[in-house]
């Protein structure tokens, strides 16, 4: 599980084919030191197990479904991706529960700045924008924000300057695609309004 705080922006050093997948390697000397091998990290919202670590580099292993289903199949050497170590037991729940789980993708339909601040649109799926509501949460591209405008295939969020800086959010263009998860109390609430209409086998 993890918070949606972001702790640090990696970077994209390496991306080797090892099919069907592929082999990410990124530098984040933060927290590279303190990661050990077999640990769930969250990379762009997608939580992804390190295959390997040295003093300042993570690599990992992503595979069809992941590269199908998410960003992380469009990012080149260079790209810079959020990065969130696994919440720990002791630790604060800052953000929001957030599975590391990638319901889609979105993408960036209009940016809005206004001096340091910022507000952002992005597309969403119709079956998604159906779990999402006005002061909701949202994971995107693993950050935890609050839903501010929820419509049928898009919805916006308010940025403050702290979170422009310290996150890929910043620097991400319109037509930029993330990847979107949805407050997981709402798929259950989703879940059981449609098992009602099950039928009942006698």
């Amino acid at each position: 599980m993890f918070t949606g705080i972001v702790e640090t922006i990696g970077t994209i050093i390496d991306i080797r084919a090892e099919p069907p997948g592929c082999r990410v390697t990124i530098r984040a000397p933060m927290i590279a030191k303190e990661t050990a091998v077999s640990d769930s990290v969250c990379v762009n919202g997608c939580c992804l197990t390190a295959v390997a670590v040295d003093d300042d580099a993570l690599a990992f292993q992503a595979g069809p479904e992941t590269l199908a289903r998410t960003n992380l199949g469009e990012l080149k050497p260079g790209s810079g991706v959020n990065v969130e170590r696994a919440l720990a037991v002791s630790a604060r729940l800052g953000g929001h529960i957030v599975s590391g789980h990638i319901d889609g993708v979105g993408t960036l339909l209009e940016r809005i700045d206004s001096a340091a601040w910022s507000t952002l649109w992005f597309s969403v799926p119709r079956t998604l924008a159906r779990l999402m509501a006005p002061k909701g949460s949202i994971t995107v591209d693993g950050v935890s924000l609050t839903v501010v405008g929820s419509e049928s295939d898009r919805f916006s969020v308010a940025l403050i300057p702290f979170t422009l800086a310290a996150t890929t959010l910043g620097t991400l263009a319109v037509g930029g695609k993330v990847n979107l998860e949805t407050d997981i109390l709402a798929k259950y609430v989703q879940r059981l309004v449609e098992s009602k209409e099950w039928k009942i086998a006698n």
